[in-house]
């Protein structure tokens, strides 16, 4: 698959995402929708919940871990979080549909406007738009890192 074509994948997933809210009226339903994306993440085990994995910046408590995996030449990112936050774990799952198993030049291609569409930057608190700003930087920075 060419490089176009996986960012053209990314945009796929993007549009799901946007669709799959766009059948909701109201946010209270969106939240609920976030919170129950959350509950199909798997959640680390307590010695992945260690101060190294803790991303700052978030109101919640948030661990990431990301690990480069090689394949015939190719990079990919692949990222586990958890949050002791219903709401956050839901941020995580929407963010790792778009950014998990993708390669880093993928994932800096991929800009987040989708969350802006989806209507997360108008509905949610400011320390949670800060905590989510925190972990797409993270996942970002990863993703920068991978590159060198």
């Amino acid at each position: 698959m060419s490089e176009s074509d996986s960012i053209s994948s990314l945009n796929k997933v993007k549009q799901e995402l946007i669709d799959e809210f766009s059948f909701f009226d109201d946010w209270a339903d969106k939240y609920q929708y976030v919170i129950d994306q959350g509950k199909n993440l798997e959640p680390l085990k307590d010695g992945e919940r260690v101060e190294k994995n803790l991303l700052h910046g978030c109101v919640s408590q948030v661990w990431m871990i990301a690990n480069v995996e090689e394949n015939s030449g190719e990079k990919k990112l692949n990222f586990r979080a958890d949050s002791d936050s219903l709401l956050v774990r839901g941020l995580i799952a929407l963010l790792l549909r778009v950014y998990n198993d993708q390669t880093p030049n993928k994932i800096l291609a991929c800009k987040p406007d989708f969350l802006k569409t989806i209507g997360l930057n108008e509905y949610l608190s400011p320390s949670r738009s800060n905590g989510l700003a925190s972990m797409l930087a993270h996942i970002f920075k990863v993703a920068r890192a991978a590159l060198l």
